[in-house]
């Protein structure tokens, strides 16, 4: 675990979860490559990628993996990763065999194209993207990882806010961040708004903390801690799910999930060319990216927004339509999700059936009356003549009228009752 000072700073939940040893790494046990797409198809196919693939496979799209770094080297990711700067500060080399090994696994498992003829290793979700790599974070076995988890709060802060800047000044149509930080930063806020205003898709993991927000009440020290990146708004948090769909045990529960991936028993590729099975939001994370990316491939112009709303108005939930902490709108269908995309793209908002006068101010209802129209010398005269009378009758004639009025030139006396 990090130091005290530390821990509060960096989740245990999220991208550096692999750092601390709750998102597990495992070597596939001398698999062969062949085998690792086998291994692969109930990732597929839980989230249906056969029909999004039909119409195409992420060309055109640069994700950009804010992370630890990506080896551009590994055999299945060869030419489809731009290396980007290094915001850590710690300077490792990138010849260390602990340097980006998480940030090798979601590149992988997001734009992964295999190897001797593309039918061997890994495939990723978006094989034709390409892959921007970012590195903000180091890998807890990078010889830096003690000097950058000593650096200040608002310096770690700064690093993510310029890696997200970076990503969208270099194009990138989607940014994947598998990582967490227990605390909120305006500059890192500031940045995803900028990202999302310029037609960035966000995507991060929800956090691997095992709790979630309704447990045990909102008041309760076992919530859901809370995560950011994932919290913010515009930003799609995922949570995990098992082979067989259920939440997975490590997933944390927090109102900020909208969707879930797959996130247990994922196969990835390292940086040292072997391959691994990974758990946790962070490959869960990478794949929801991945899907986003085949979105923005086939209607590069679409919004965030539509995004979001393709994802979670198309996944699969048990009771459909429901909502979950842990899994949000549900598992990601990236078949139904390109298509309502398209619906999307080609529908018109919708004209107003009420008019606006209807809709503001009140209404009609509520509509003032015409102002009073301005007074003439006539009907002065006349209001001046009722009030005469209304004293003669309050008043017992006009006798009594005349005589408060005194004396013409002197003032008045007193009413003779």
């Amino acid at each position: 675990m990090l130091s005290a000072p530390r821990a509060s700073r960096v989740l245990a939940a999220t991208g550096l979860t692999a750092l601390l040893g709750v998102l597990t790494a495992l070597p596939a046990a001398a698999a062969p490559a062949d085998s690792v797409r086998d291994d692969q198809m109930w990732v597929f196919n839980m989230l249906n990628t056969g029909p999004a693939w039909n119409v195409t496979e992420g060309s055109g799209v640069t994700v950009a993996v804010i992370d630890s770094g990506v080896d551009p080297d590994v055999s299945d990711l060869t030419g489809s990763v731009v290396t980007g700067p290094d915001y850590t500060g710690v300077h490792t080399s990138t010849q260390n065999a602990n340097w980006g090994e998480h940030g090798t696994w979601m590149a992988s498992i997001i734009a992964g194209h295999g190897h001797d003829g593309g039918v061997d290793g890994i495939s990723g979700i978006a094989p034709n993207a390409k892959i921007l790599s970012i590195r903000v974070i180091p890998d807890k076995g990078d010889p830096g990882y003690t000097a950058y988890n000593d650096e200040p709060e608002e310096r770690i802060q700064g690093e993510l806010a310029d890696g997200i800047m970076t990503a969208v000044k270099d194009h990138a149509q989607v940014i994947s961040m598998s990582i967490g930080y227990s605390a909120p930063s305006g500059v890192v806020r500031n940045a995803v708004a900028y990202a999302y205003q310029h037609g960035v898709v966000l995507v991060a993991s929800s956090g691997n903390s095992g709790d979630n927000d309704t447990q045990h009440g909102s008041q309760s020290q076992g919530m859901a801690p809370v995560s950011f990146p994932a919290e913010y708004p515009g930003v799609i948090s995922v949570g995990a799910v098992d082979s067989d769909g259920t939440p997975a045990a490590f997933s944390s529960g927090n109102l900020s999930v909208q969707v879930a991936a797959p996130g247990k028993g994922v196969p990835a590729q390292g940086r040292n060319g072997l391959y691994y099975t990974v758990d946790g939001t962070s490959p869960a994370c990478a794949l929801v990216a991945g899907v986003a990316a085949l979105i923005k491939s086939a209607y590069p112009s679409i919004s965030p927004s539509l995004v979001t709303q393709a994802l979670t108005s198309t996944a699969r939930q048990t009771p459909a339509g429901s909502y979950d902490v842990l899994t949000g709108f549900g598992i990601v269908n990236a078949g139904a999700a390109m298509t309502r995309a398209r619906q999307l793209m080609h529908t018109t908002a919708a004209k107003s059936q009420v008019p606006v006068t209807a809709e503001f101010g009140g209404g009609a209802v509520a509509a003032p009356v015409a102002p009073v129209a301005p007074r003439g010398d006539g009907r002065l005269n006349l209001y001046l003549l009722l009030a005469i009378v209304s004293a003669l009758v309050a008043g017992g004639g006009l006798y009594g009228v005349l005589k408060t009025r005194g004396p013409r030139g002197g003032g008045g006396h007193a009413r003779d009752r």
